[in-house]
């Protein structure tokens, strides 16, 4: 604690003119230097002031990011609705690409399919008219006589004598094979053998 002497001379060194000296003044720079005296008696080494200093850097840390402002945060909203409004617009573009696509390869299918239909027909006619004229052929064949017939079946290409003979009466058949000669009309049959045996039997 301050003793007698140490007020004393705080006293002495506070007087000045005699405007300035008063009871208030005094008394006010008194009691600093006593809560300073106390404050150094109480904590020698300065523990609570290193304490009391380190819970305020920690209450406002120095790497501490300051909050953001509210204008530039707005601004960031509004920036990223314009991406997102970018990108939905870029969405929207491929979906009708993608649209307009899939309309035409619809019509393309629908036209193949049109296509296809009338090329059926169009071979189912010319299989009817190939079978017209063949049996035709095979009526002709066979009023034919044997002979005359044969002469014209030897200078046929074998499948087709083969296939001609199939489809002709037996007898009529057989009779152009008599006339034939005899390696023609092996091969001739030989061709009709085959087709016979790849025939179902059941």
């Amino acid at each position: 604690m301050i003793g007698a002497e140490a007020l004393a001379r705080i006293k002495d060194r506070a007087a000045g003119p005699p405007s300035l000296r008063g009871p208030g003044a005094l008394l006010l720079l008194a009691l600093c230097f006593a809560g300073s005296a106390i404050a150094r008696a109480a904590d020698p080494d300065g523990a609570l002031v290193a304490a009391a200093v380190d819970r305020a850097s920690i209450a406002t840390p120095s790497g501490a990011c300051p909050a953001p402002e509210p204008g530039s945060l707005l601004a960031a909203i509004r920036e990223r609705e314009d991406q997102l409004d970018e990108r939905a617009g870029v969405l929207a573009d491929r979906a009708r690409v993608l649209e307009a696509a899939e309309r035409r390869f619809r019509a393309e299918a629908v036209a193949l399919e049109d296509a296809e239909r009338r090329l059926a027909a169009t071979l189912a006619i010319a299989d009817e008219a190939a079978e017209d004229d063949v049996g035709r052929l095979v009526a002709v064949y066979e009023s034919m006589k044997p002979k005359s017939a044969a002469r014209i079946f030897e200078s046929m290409d074998v499948v087709f004598a083969a296939g001609f003979l199939a489809r002709m009466d037996r007898e009529a058949a057989a009779e152009i094979l008599a006339e034939l000669p005899p390696e023609r009309a092996y091969a001739v049959s030989a061709v009709i053998a085959g087709r016979n045996a790849a025939a179902p039997t059941e």
